[in-house]
């Protein structure tokens, strides 16, 4: 679990594919500072396996499903990537409930510089529609945002500079997809709607 606090970017180092599968190494310094070998990692919201930890990379195994489902299988060497480690029992909850599990991908449409904070608009797909609200939360590439605006096939998030500063939204291009998660209490809320009627 994680909260959506990015603490570090990162940068892709190499990617090598596997068979259907893959091998990612990144460089990093900060959240490979007490990681261990098995612990998990938040790459661009994704929860991956750290393997082969260095003091300044490690490396992950990346399955056919998260290839498919986010955008770890479009990353390059030299991509910046946003992470954050999992919580422990004493971590402050500073942003949501993350999983590291994407539930779809969307589009950076734009972010407009309103002197040293930002409004970035990120499009969705319909099937995740019915999770976001006005003034929710929503995990975009892993980081925790607050929906400013919502209409039928955007939101819109208030991005203050040390997030600009701190992820790779400042690397964006339009038109690049990006990794969605929605809040998982509103899925557990559905389903068990689903059961009691």
């Amino acid at each position: 679990m994680f909260t959506g606090i990015i603490e570090e970017l990162g940068r892709v180092r190499s990617v090598e594919a596997l068979g259907e599968n893959a091998r990612i190494v990144i460089a990093a310094h900060t959240v490979t500072e007490d990681t261990k070998h098995g612990d998990s990692i938040a790459v661009n919201g994704v929860c991956l396996t750290a393997l082969d930890v260095q003091p300044d990379s490690f490396a992950a195994d990346v399955s056919r499903e998260t290839l498919e489902r986010s955008t770890i299988g479009k990353l390059r060497p030299g991509a910046a990537v946003n992470l954050e480690r999992a919580v422990t029992p004493l971590t402050r909850l500073g942003g949501h409930i993350v999983q590291g599990h994407v539930d779809a991908r969307g589009k950076f449409l734009s972010a407009t510089d309103l002197n040293g904070s930002w409004t970035v608009r990120i499009a969705y797909p319909s099937e995740i529609a019915r999770y976001l609200v006005f003034k929710g939360s929503v995990s975009v590439e892993g980081i925790s945002l607050t929906i400013a605006a919502l209409h039928e096939d955007h939101f819109e998030i208030a991005v203050i500079p040390k997030t600009w500063e701190v992820t790779n939204f400042s690397h964006l291009q339009a038109g690049d997809d990006v990794n969605l998660e929605v809040d998982v209490i509103a899925k557990y809320v559905e389903r068990i709607l689903q059961f009691s009627k």
